[in-house]
Formats: C-alpha cells, structure tokens, sequence
C-alpha cells in the first residue's frame, strides 16, 4: 500500500452514515471554545455532497432567522460527532442549488412517501487486532469440528410441539380432575 493511502486510511471512521442529498439532518458537531467543549446540533437539508474517501464532504444548509447558512463538514472529521436523519427527502439533482434563491416552505424538498427514517451506517474499514485474526480463524475452525460432532437441533422447531404437549397434559389433568369430582359426588 502506498505511504499516502495508509496514512489516510489511519484517519478514516469506521462507520459512516449513509446520506442522500435531500435528507434533513442533524448534525452534531463538537465545538472548542477556550479550554471547554460541547456539542452544537446544526440542522438542515443537505444540497451537496462531493469528493472520495478522507476528503469526502456535505454541505447542509438551512435558514436561519430569515438568512440562509450553508455549512460544509467533513465525513471522516473527528469534529462530526454523528449525523441523524430527521426527514427523507425526495431529490432528482445531485446538487440542490436552486434552494438557494426560494424563501419558506418553497426552500424545502418534497418528501419520500412512505419513507423510514433509518440511521444506515457504511462500514469503511474494519478493525482488527494482529493476534485476533488467528484466534478468529481457530474459533471458526473449531465451530464446525463441533458442529460435525454434535447433530443440530433447531429450538423453534422443538417450542412448538412442547407447547401441544403442555397443552395435551393440560387437558388430561383437567378431564381426571371432572372424573374426581364426579366420583365423589
């Protein structure tokens, strides 16, 4: 692997969130101030996103008091806590610069009927530990030893049938049960 391309993938998130222009989002970024930090939540719809891998951005904009604010945010920087998607919107552009000149309801983008609000995350990397690999590689191996070994015996199958039963028994405890009563009667 080239210097460059391991230095960046160091610095690339494990996770990412899948984001589609359109989407309003919420994103939580983590501000310094002097020697404190704390996170600011800024919410807006997203009219681009541009670039690849460690350079990757989006930028969400949104009105506020009547002025429009476009902020643009790394994917992979550590400042973006997490980024949720509050509203699934319907975008037939890969850039939505024409929200720049309406004003309202207008600057807002149709939404998906039907939609979920689902928080998607991409797996960019997977981490594992040098002495891991082996012991994940030895566990698997010893998983199907075992598997051979020992015949497979599903539980849903089995919970059905030991609820007939339950209930069969049932049944007969309470048919000896009349019988008694009638008998000491």
């Amino acid at each position: 692997m080239d210097i460059i391309k391991s230095i960046e993938h160091e610095q690339l998130k494990n996770k990412i969130p899948e984001l589609k222009i359109g989407d309003t989002v919420r994103v939580h970024v983590r501000i310094k101030e002097g020697n404190k930090e704390r996170i600011q939540v800024f919410e807006g719809i997203i009219i681009k996103k541009q670039g690849g891998g460690l350079n990757a951005t989006f930028t969400v904009r949104r009105i506020s008091y009547g002025v429009g604010v476009e902020k643009t945010f790394l994917v992979h920087s550590p400042l973006v806590e997490k980024v949720e998607v509050t509203r699934v919107g319907k975008a037939r552009r890969a850039k939505l610069y024409y929200l720049r000149d309406r004003v309202g309801k207008a600057a807002k983008t149709k939404e998906k009927i039907g939609a979920r609000i689902e928080t998607r995350e991409i797996v960019v990397k997977e981490e594992l530990v040098p002495g891991e690999t082996e012991v994940a590689e030895s566990a698997e191996n010893t998983e199907v030893v075992e598997a051979v070994a020992e015949p497979v015996v599903e539980t849903t199958v089995e919970t059905p049938v030991a609820e007939e039963v339950k209930t069969e028994v049932k049944e007969e405890v309470k048919e000896e049960k009349t019988e008694e009563t009638k008998t000491e009667e």
